[in-house]
C-alpha cells in the first residue's frame, strides 16, 4: 500500500517524556487483570501494576516512575486503563538483578519484568500461558505494515542482546527458534537461531504468516511469536538485569506535517507525540495508535497502545464533499480494483477512514485468498466463525490465525465485513469452549 506520509529518515529526531502514561490491559489478550496498586500509590520503573488472575507471576509493570493518578473502569468494573503521573526523577528504577540462565529463572524474569506479556502464542493469539512448552519460537524482524518502521534499523548495534535473547528463549523450547528477515537482509547469523528470508511485502512481516510458511501449528501444538525489538529487550534483561522500557515510534500519515521518529514511553498521550505536527487544513482527523490496517482509533485524547511502534494520522472523511461519493472514478481514489485509474498510475494515496460503500451479505469471490498467504480457506473459515461451528473452525485452520492476518483482506473485502473483530471473537469463543 503506497500511502502519503511515509518516513524520509529512520533516526530518532525527538525525545518526548510524557507527563502521564496509560497501561491498557486489553492490549494483552488472555491477560485477566487483578490490581496490585491503588490510586495515589507511588511506583518505580518496573513496579508491578497488575497481575494475571490465572498466573500471579505474569505482570504488567510501570514503564515510568511516578504516582498512580487514576484507575479507569468501564462496565461491570472492567479495568480499562491505569494512568500514571510521571515523576520528575525518571531514574527511580528497581535494582538490577541479573537472572540465571536456567529455564525457571528465565521464565520468572520474563513474567516479573512485563516482557512475557509482549509475546504471543498460537493457538488463540494470546499471551503465553504458565504451563506452555512451545514447539518452536518465531521472531519477526520485519514490520511490513503501511508506513511502518524498519525493525532491523531499530535494533542496529544490539546484536549481542539479540544473541543473548535467543540463548534465553532456547531454554524454553525443545524445538527451533526462527528469525524472519527481509530478503537481502544484512542481519548476521545468530547462534541457536535459523534465519529465514521473506519478501518485503505485507503481510509477510506478520508472525502468523511466517509460522504458516515455515512450520504450521497443528491442533495440540503451541508456538510462540514475538518481534526482534522484544527479543533484544529480553537479551538486555538477561545480560544486565534491567529492561529498557523506552520505545521508538514512527509518526506517519498524510495529515502529519513532518513524518518523524520519536523516542518515548509506552502508553504516552498521543497529543504529546503529535504536538504541532498535525496539519491545520480544516479537515477532521482520525488519529490511530498503530497502522491504518490494525491500529486502534484513539483520537487526540488517546494513548499510545501496544505494540507501541507507530502513530498514523489520516483524514476522517466525514467532512468530505466528493462528486458521486464512493462511486467516483477519481485517480486520487485508492482501491483494490484495477477499474480505478489510481491503481494503474502507481501513485501514492491519501485515503480517509470512510467505508466507501455499505455492509452487505458475504460475497464468496475468493478475494480473501489473495491477501491471506496461508494454507487455509479464509472465506470458509470466516463463515464457520460466524456460525460458531467449532468442528469446522478447527478443520479450516483457526488455530493458525490471528486478527492481524486478516487485516489486508478486510481492506479489500467487497462485503465490508469487520474480519479482524470476527476472528478475535472466534478465537475467544474457541478458547472458552474447547
Amino acid at each position: 500500500m503506497r500511502l502519503e506520509g511515509s518516513l524520509s529518515v529512520t533516526d530518532v529526531t525527538a525525545t518526548v517524556m510524557p507527563e502521564r502514561i496509560a497501561v491498557v490491559p486489553d492490549d494483552f489478550p488472555g491477560f485477566l487483570p487483578k490490581l496490585d496498586i491503588k490510586e495515589g500509590d507511588t511506583v518505580g520503573i518496573g513496579s508491578p501494576l497488575m497481575h494475571d488472575k490465572n498466573d500471579t507471576e505474569v505482570r504488567l509493570v510501570s514503564p515510568v516512575a511516578g504516582t498512580v493518578e487514576s484507575v479507569v473502569r468501564g462496565p461491570r468494573r472492567k479495568i480499562e486503563r491505569v494512568v500514571i503521573m510521571t515523576s520528575p526523577t525518571p531514574d527511580a528504577a528497581r535494582p538490577a538483578v541479573k537472572p540465571e540462565m536456567t529455564e525457571a529463572s528465565v521464565r520468572a524474569a520474563l513474567k516479573s519484568s512485563g516482557l512475557w506479556a509482549m509475546m504471543r502464542r498460537r493457538p488463540y493469539d494470546i499471551i503465553p500461558q504458565a504451563a506452555d512448552s512451545p514447539r518452536d519460537i518465531f521472531v519477526t524482524a520485519m514490520d511490513t505494515a503501511p508506513l511502518a518502521l524498519n525493525l532491523e534499523e531499530m535494533t542496529k548495534g544490539m546484536e549481542a542482546y539479540i544473541a543473548k535473547g535467543v540463548e534465553a528463549l532456547k531454554l524454553l523450547t525443545k524445538g527451533n527458534i526462527y528469525i524472519g528477515v527481509a530478503k537481502g537482509s544484512a542481519m548476521p547469523d545468530v547462534k541457536g537461531a535459523e534465519i529465514v528470508e521473506f519478501p518485503m511485502l505485507h503481510p509477510a512481516g506478520n508472525v502468523g504468516v511466517q509460522i504458516a510458511n515455515i512450520a504450521p501449528v497443528n491442533k495440540g501444538e503451541t508456538v510462540w511469536g514475538l518481534d526482534i525489538v522484544t527479543l533484544a529487550k529480553i537479551g538486555r534483561l538477561m545480560t544486565e538485569g534491567t529492561v529498557d522500557y523506552s520505545v521508538e515510534v514512527a509518526i506517519t500519515g498524510s495529515e502529519v506535517v513532518s513524518p518523524k521518529v520519536v523516542k518515548t514511553i509506552p502508553g504516552a498521550p498521543l497529543a504529546s507525540l503529535l504536538k504541532d505536527d498535525v496539519k491545520n487544513d480544516g479537515r477532521h482527523h482520525r488519529i490511530i495508535s498503530g497502522n491504518v490496517l490494525t491500529g486502534t482509533p484513539e483520537g487526540e485524547e488517546g494513548y499510545l497502545r501496544y505494540p507501541y511502534r507507530q502513530v498514523t494520522v489520516i483524514p476522517e472523511g466525514d467532512d468530505a464533499d466528493e462528486f458521486m461519493g464512493w462511486a467516483s472514478l477519481s485517480p486520487s481514489k485508492m482501491s483494490e480494483s484495477r477499474s480505478f485509474f489510481g491503481k494503474l498510475l502507481g501513485k501514492r494515496f491519501s485515503p480517509d477512514a470512510r467505508l466507501q460503500g455499505g455492509r452487505r451479505a458475504m460475497i464468496m469471490s475468493g478475494i480473501y485468498d489473495e491477501y491471506v498467504p496461508m494454507d487455509i480457506l479464509p472465506e470458509y473459515l470466516i463463515k464457520a466463525i460466524i456460525a460458531r461451528d467449532i468442528d469446522q473452525m478447527e478443520a479450516l485452520g483457526i488455530y493458525e490465525v490471528a486478527p492481524e492476518d486478516f487485516a489486508l483482506a478486510e481492506y479489500a473485502d467487497p462485503s465490508k465485513l469487520e474480519l479482524q473483530r470476527i476472528v478475535r471473537e472466534g478465537l475467544d469463543y474457541m478458547r472458552s469452549e474447547v
